[in-house]
């Protein structure tokens, strides 16, 4: 290896100005969930907690739709995943678009015309008991995983990046979201869910706006984009091992998006509060155009800051140890000058943490109300069981938080660990679910047959792709260069292969 001088940049951080724009966003959350705790009396059944009396119509429903996908794991990676692989991954959208009409049109009218508030009533309805319960334990238990790592990742990216410290942005985004949705049960959580979506999208925009302007204007971007394959759709490939292509987009992403949507206890909880089958079905519409506006923007985000990051990748020279630090270390860098910026990204990232931790927290609730205690103590009061739920939505929001400071012991693997358990068990959930709506003669071992091969296989394929994983060449991560960067070793080459002809004049951010 070739002898270099290190090259030691500036410690980046956030401003004074910065912790007050992330604070009103915690406070504007907290504002509306004491509202709702407080308007018209508050919750006086369970329904009203659980499921805001189904009285709420489209357009908040089916922004809070969109905003509980977008957790800030995906604030944090998509951006990352389009510098990585390009713009083809906004053809994600195809994959929602399908599931958005068959949740809309199959899933959606069955669930809501049950009157159901659990969806595993209806694994009971369908097979039995037993099945009912297996849905409902995977369900908290892969969810409560799920929701803690989803608190603990982003404060883990941001602190290893600008220094923000990890255990009071956990602690405190953790307790501000068990606040608001204990006290202010369904309505809450959607009415923030709004507010935290226009937040987020406020920052995608206001970084490809900045980053845009950088480099040259939108004129500037593409012609680069095009010129280093990042505009890249229409890609075929069968290979099963490349990790996006045309198929993976249509055929993966729907099922995917369809254990999400269709099957899914926090979602499903959504759209069934809406006044009217109607609304619900308006409500998904919204959703989708919600989804494909985030999606197109961080997409948007990861090609400017490729553009921005062109001759010197920034985990190339060591400025960032992983692709997810990609965005907040342009935000520090772009943003630099304009102090409370970067804490509109700061809100906008957490913004997605709120949002899926509050849905996840509430479905929690909602599912050990409706499958663990009424049907163990059906004449219980409403009075109770308005005491028994809240105090439930505080239990499972506090275990999440601890849940959270856990995953700082188990090291960096525990992200993708926790993507693999969800995948494993929500694709044969989505089966069985299938199996009752469109056959006639499966039974309960039928069922428990195929959860089991389904889970077993699941696996297989799950640990193999990560004791074993192809190479970057094979999953198609595009070239990434860093010729100009002050510790750039020349030696060593371009990251996979030769940067190709220029015939435009590259911007040096640098």
């Amino acid at each position: 290896m070739a002898d270099y001088v290190p090259y030691v940049r500036d410690s980046l951080t956030f401003s004074l100005w910065d912790y007050g724009v992330f604070a009103a966003m915690l406070l504007g959350s907290t504002g509306i969930g004491l509202f709702y705790a407080l308007a018209r009396g508050g919750q006086k059944t369970s329904d009203d907690f659980f499921t805001g009396g189904r009285s709420m119509s489209a357009l908040p429903v089916g922004l809070s739709l969109a905003a509980s996908f977008m957790s800030a794991v995906q604030v944090l990676g998509v951006p990352a995943e389009a510098y990585r692989y390009g713009a083809k991954f906004v053809q994600m959208c195809l994959g929602q678009s399908l599931n958005s009409a068959l949740t809309a049109f199959i899933f959606m009218p069955m669930f809501y015309r049950l009157g159901i508030t659990s969806i595993y009533h209806y694994l009971e309805l369908r097979f039995g008991r037993s099945v009912r319960l297996f849905g409902t334990i995977q369900f908290l238990v892969g969810t409560m995983l799920y929701t803690g790592i989803v608190i603990y990742a982003p404060a883990l990216i941001l602190n290893q990046v600008t220094g923000l410290d990890i255990w009071a942005s956990l602690f405190s985004t953790g307790a501000i979201c068990t606040f608001y949705t204990t006290i202010g049960g369904m309505k809450a959580v959607i009415w923030t869910d709004v507010f935290q979506v226009l937040v987020m999208i406020a920052g995608f925009f206001a970084i490809a706006i900045r980053g845009a302007l950088l480099v040259g204007g939108p004129s500037v971007v593409l012609d680069i984009a095009r010129n280093y394959s990042r505009i890249n759709f229409g890609d075929f490939d069968p290979d099963p091992r490349r990790r996006y292509t045309f198929w993976t987009f249509v055929c993966g992403s729907t099922f995917l998006w369809l254990s999400m949507y269709g099957v899914h206890q926090a979602q499903v909880q959504r759209y069934i509060s809406c006044k009217s089958e109607s609304q619900a079905k308006l409500a998904i519409l919204v959703n989708q155009v919600g989804l494909c506006i985030i999606i197109s923007s961080a997409v948007i985000c990861g090609i400017v800051m490729f553009t921005f990051y062109l001759n010197c990748d920034p985990l190339l020279a060591g400025y960032v140890s992983a692709p997810d630090q990609y965005i907040p270390f342009l935000v520090l860098e772009i943003f630099e000058q304009y102090p409370g910026i970067p804490g509109l990204f700061l809100a906008s990232a957490y913004s997605g943490t709120l949002s899926t931790a509050s849905t996840s927290i509430n479905a929690m609730a909602a599912v050990t109300v409706e499958d663990l205690i009424k049907p163990k103590r059906p004449h219980i009061s409403m009075k109770k069981l308005i005491i028994i739920s809240k105090g439930l939505t505080l239990f499972y929001g506090c275990s999440c938080i601890i849940v959270a400071a856990l995953s700082s012991l188990l090291g960096g693997g525990v992200l993708q660990g926790s993507f693999t358990v969800m995948g494993v068990i929500s694709g044969p959930l989505l089966g069985a679910f299938m199996l009752g709506m469109f056959t006639s003669s499966c039974n309960t071992t039928g069922v428990f047959s195929g959860l089991i091969a389904g889970i077993t296989l699941s696996l297989w394929v799950a640990v193999g792709g990560t004791l074993y994983p192809p190479s970057p060449e094979v999953m198609g991560v595009l070239p990434m260069y860093a010729e100009k960067c002050p510790i750039y070793n020349s030696s060593e080459g371009i990251l996979y292969g030769s940067p190709p002809p220029r015939n435009i004049t590259d911007p040096s951010p640098r």
